[in-house]
């Protein structure tokens, strides 16, 4: 019988070390069986054009016109020095760093308005009062079947931030994701603190991970979240030059601090965030939750509070439906719904299957706005509208005109992008 057993092991095993579909990894859920490495061809065509996994991003692998847009943009980036070391030592500049917070550094005062205008505010809630907003971070984890399996069960989608390095390391548990239903942003290609990386670091963090999701899914992710939340005003301006929205949150479960951390008292931050809603605090207003798929206790962890959570909150959604943006990527014909269909019960959109395509162009969309200004869409309603329920302040639906929804990047790197897309029009397409 034991002879038997270990036959059968070897040969999941070896299944799932020949692994080529998302079906496949995904039919178990064996922590030792779904983290069986495997080779994927697309990623070994592309992982030469990728900075080393793990390691902090440069462009030296990038193509020519990734480092021609960086040229470009280097000159107008704010002139804010890098903070501290890619670990979080700041200990360095905290002592004198002036206490008004010049440069918006949410490490320092949780700060999510920039100070420097034409940069879009960090989405930080759910419009709509009493809603929990589902936000999964530092995936794709090797383990995560049950946890997904558990969404799936309970008809919940979630906003899921990849790690660029886990795309690749994990690419087919990255395509589960989007083959899921849930919303894919980006979270860096190393998750290193960006305030510490040099202007090339960061914009090159941003822009592998963004094309790795883009290479193993083929979607263009529009949001991001910064590592730890740490994000100034020069880290954002790069973002949103990339064409990315600054994501933070409200509530913490600090899930991933355990073991550091014990048991109890990420029960109790739960449990906090609970109490708050019982108690009125998100009668205004929803919230986004920060939460991990780093291990298996900070997925257990979500799966066993779900159902408090749902009694507790009205509704449970992703960033994109609470902030009624149902075409959350530059590819238009991938479809979520808005927060009223969700009211009314919708959960799934129009998605195509995730399908991989090694080193297909990222499409970085610029639009010509007023005054000769140069905007990129980052379609996210205002953190403080009121979304789907009595029209006033609502965030403006993906349906509205593009005017409506722009962003504005400052005039002085618009003067030098206005020459980068000379002969592009309203809405052309920057391929890189």
């Amino acid at each position: 019988m034991a002879f038997k057993t270990l036959v059968a092991a070897s040969v999941t095993l070896a299944a799932f070390s020949n692994a080529q579909s998302w079906q496949d990894k995904a039919s178990s859920v064996d922590p030792t069986a779904e983290c069986q490495v495997y080779s994927y061809a697309p990623v070994q065509a592309m992982i030469h054009n990728y900075p080393t996994i793990w390691t902090i991003a440069n462009l030296q692998t990038a193509d020519t016109d990734a480092v021609a847009l960086f040229n470009t943009l280097n000159s107008t980036i704010p002139q804010i020095a890098p903070k501290g070391t890619p670990t979080g030592d700041f200990s360095n500049v905290t002592p004198t760093y002036p206490a008004a917070d010049p440069d918006c550094w949410w490490s320092y005062h949780q700060c999510t308005t920039p100070k420097i205008s034409g940069i879009a505010n960090d989405v930080t809630r759910c419009p709509t009062p009493n809603t929990w907003g589902l936000t999964v971070d530092d995936g794709p984890n090797c383990s995560h079947n049950a946890y997904y399996d558990y969404l799936q069960q309970q008809n919940q989608k979630a906003t899921l931030f990849y790690i660029g390095s886990n795309v690749l390391d994990w690419p087919l548990e990255a395509q589960r994701g989007l083959a899921d239903g849930h919303e894919i942003c980006a979270h860096t290609w190393s998750h290193r603190y960006m305030t510490a990386l040099t202007n090339e670091e960061a914009f090159a963090e941003l822009y592998f991970s963004k094309k790795a999701i883009k290479d193993v899914l083929g979607i263009t992710p529009q949001c991001w979240r910064p590592p730890f939340g740490d994000v100034d005003d020069r880290i954002r301006y790069i973002a949103q030059s990339l064409g990315m929205q600054t994501v933070i949150w409200v509530e913490d479960t600090f899930d991933y601090e355990y073991p550091t951390l014990p048991q109890t008292t990420v029960d109790q931050n739960y449990q906090n965030i609970i109490n708050k809603a019982k108690n009125g605090t998100y009668d205004t207003e929803g919230i986004l939750v920060l939460s991990h798929e780093l291990q298996n206790f900070t997925m257990s962890e979500n799966m066993k509070w779900f159902p408090m959570i749902q009694q507790a909150f009205k509704w449970i959604t992703p960033l994109a439906v609470c902030n009624n943006n149902t075409k959350p990527y530059v590819e238009q014909d991938y479809t979520y719904p808005n927060f009223e269909q969700w009211m009314s019960g919708v959960r799934n959109g129009t998605l195509l299957a995730p399908t991989a395509s090694p080193n297909a162009p990222i499409s970085l969309p610029f639009s010509s706005g007023q005054a000769g200004s140069v905007s990129t869409s980052i379609p996210y309603g205002s953190p403080t509208a009121t979304a789907g329920v009595t029209g006033t302040n609502a965030a403006a639906p993906s349906g509205s005109s593009a005017a409506a929804s722009l962003t504005a990047i400052p005039t002085s790197l618009a003067a030098v992008l206005v020459t980068t897309l000379l002969g592009l029009v309203s809405g052309a397409v920057l391929v890189l």
